[in-house]
């Protein structure tokens, strides 16, 4: 490997930079004191104030963006809050005893929702982030905080995240609450794990068969982007 060269996962192609990608739309408005509602399980609904991260442990991660539409900004370096200690410290004194947690669903103040296994979420790089290259999130990339799987592909690291529920089985698959989305990422199958070095991309089909049709989508997803942050610019 030549020097300086990144050696991407199966499917990737490096780009310059970070660019937002989503399902477009303006950033959404954070309320003054913003909080993740936690709820789930038989425990307590209750909300864990933002400005309660600061007494858990910080934790810095060094790592690559990869979007199942196939493309890789590389080199990032996030800041939070591991979400196993945010797990371990907060949520699971809470749960009612003997309850065993399989799944965690995570909400955003745009809507979206992903879900993701247990094992999955408590891996040590994952983290409730704040910060993004040594500055506050902006709400391009999911302000104030979101969440951040570097192992998995980028969907599961929902943005603005808002809630948190935790499952004893697998959830239903909602992921956003209009329907024209909720029907298209149904059409798309996620694949339940989304783990980038296995590119698990699809639920039913190898990931390198439809990598050809998820590289087509990227200058459509450039496209309608590009012209939601202009219409927020307005």
């Amino acid at each position: 490997m030549r020097a300086g060269r990144v050696l991407l996962p199966p499917g990737q192609r490096r780009i310059t930079g970070f660019p937002r990608f989503g399902i477009g739309g303006r950033p959404p408005v954070t309320a003054p004191e913003p909080a993740i509602e936690i709820t789930g399980a038989g425990m307590e609904t209750f909300e864990l104030p933002l400005s309660a991260l600061a007494d858990l442990p910080r934790r810095q991660v060094k790592a690559d963006f990869h979007c199942v539409a196939g493309w890789t900004a590389t080199g990032l370096r996030w800041e939070g809050v591991a979400f196993a200690d945010l797990f371990d410290l907060v949520i699971e004194p809470r749960l009612p005893a003997g309850v065993t947690i399989t799944h965690v669903a995570f909400g955003g103040l745009d809507g979206f929702r992903s879900i993701d296994t247990v094992e999955d979420a408590l891996q040590p790089d994952v983290l409730v982030a704040e910060h993004l290259d040594d500055v506050p999130l902006d709400g391009d990339h999911g302000a104030p905080v979101r969440l951040l799987s570097p192992q998995q592909y980028g969907f599961v690291s929902t943005k603005h995240l808002c809630r948190i529920e935790l499952h004893t089985t697998r959830p239903r698959e909602r992921y956003h609450p209009k329907r024209r989305i909720q029907a298209g990422l149904q059409l798309v199958k996620p694949h339940p794990r989304a783990r980038v070095r296995f590119e698990e991309r699809h639920r039913y089909l190898p990931g390198r068969a439809v990598r050809p049709l998820y590289h087509l989508l990227i200058p459509l997803f450039r496209r309608i982007n590009a012209r939601s942050a202009g219409r927020a610019g307005r």
